[in-house]
């Protein structure tokens, strides 16, 4: 399961144009940096075209995805540290599922939802809580 999900309000999403960074700090404190191709959007099927979870997806960086990527957990949870006024709108659906996420900022966001249009580079921050207690070995 993954994409979207047709239940859920859709969101406004300006997909990129141009190369732009996205840089993730994950749960471990380790910088992934990635070189974000408009022209390979989508990589899979993990969220919405281009959002935070697909490209780290595409790139062998594991983020937490209990639903498959269609809002309807928050176990993607991240923090947007820089950028965050370059990715679309949150819908009323991914809010609810914020509320459910632990460490809440005004930066929040899931990353299945959160979709950069590459007019800045973006940092995130993966909370080091992970409320999906079961994971899949590699």
């Amino acid at each position: 399961m993954g994409g979207q999900n047709p239940y859920i309000q859709s969101s406004e999403v300006h997909l990129p144009t141009k190369k732009y960074t996205l840089r993730i700090r994950d749960e471990q404190k380790q910088e992934h940096v990635i070189e974000v191709d408009p022209a390979k959007i989508p990589y899979g099927d993990h969220g919405l075209p281009g959002s935070i979870l697909d490209i780290a997806m595409g790139h062998g960086i594991e983020l937490d995805h209990a639903c498959g990527g269609v809002c309807a957990c928050a176990t993607c949870h991240v923090v947007v540290r820089q950028g965050l006024d370059t990715c679309n709108e949150s819908t009323d659906d991914e809010e609810d599922q914020l509320d459910e996420a632990y460490d809440l900022t005004a930066q929040s966001r899931l990353g299945c939802q959160c979709v950069p249009d590459g007019s800045q580079d973006i940092v995130i921050d993966v909370p080091a809580w992970n409320r999906n207690l079961a994971r899949e070995e590699h």
